[in-house]
């Protein structure tokens, strides 16, 4: 069965704030082999002007991610298969990085969803900001629904 098109353009309320930890900072940059001092050392950070350590540019798939499933994927009105979903494509769009302690609040939006050749393709974007609302990131996600077999 086809995504639901009516779901195009909506909005989900915004999550609780997700707090960026310096271990967990670390510990990603650690498993994506990113040597970059700033991701790893408070000093080496605040010699480039960030009050901690910040995250790898692709830092943000730990929360978008998280908290778009819960929001999205698991709406039962959307009607997802899971079983048949494959990630399909991730941007990310930056106005700042993303510091140890920030407290990170997700809005998140289905942007588009379209079907071809039996599949259905959705793409999502988390507008994550701080409890403030100072924007930081955006991220868009394309998830593959592929037909049934």
């Amino acid at each position: 069965m086809p995504l639901d098109q009516s779901f195009v353009g909506r909005t989900y309320p915004p999550t609780e704030p997700y707090i960026v930890g310096r271990e967990k900072i670390r510990e990603f940059a650690r498993a994506i082999g990113a040597p970059e001092r700033e991701y790893q050392d408070p000093e080496a950070a605040r010699a480039l002007g960030y009050a901690d350590v910040i995250a790898p540019p692709t830092f943000p798939i730990i929360f978008t991610m998280a908290s778009s499933h819960a929001q999205i994927v698991e709406d039962p009105v959307l009607g997802i298969d899971y079983s048949r979903v494959v990630h399909g494509d991730q941007r990310f769009a930056y106005a700042r990085p993303i510091v140890a302690g920030d407290a990170l609040v997700c809005v998140n939006t289905v942007e588009e969803i379209t079907s071809r050749g039996g599949h259905d393709f959705m793409t999502t974007r988390s507008d994550v900001a701080t409890e403030a609302g100072e924007p930081v990131v955006t991220v868009w996600a394309k998830l593959v629904q592929r037909g049934e077999e």
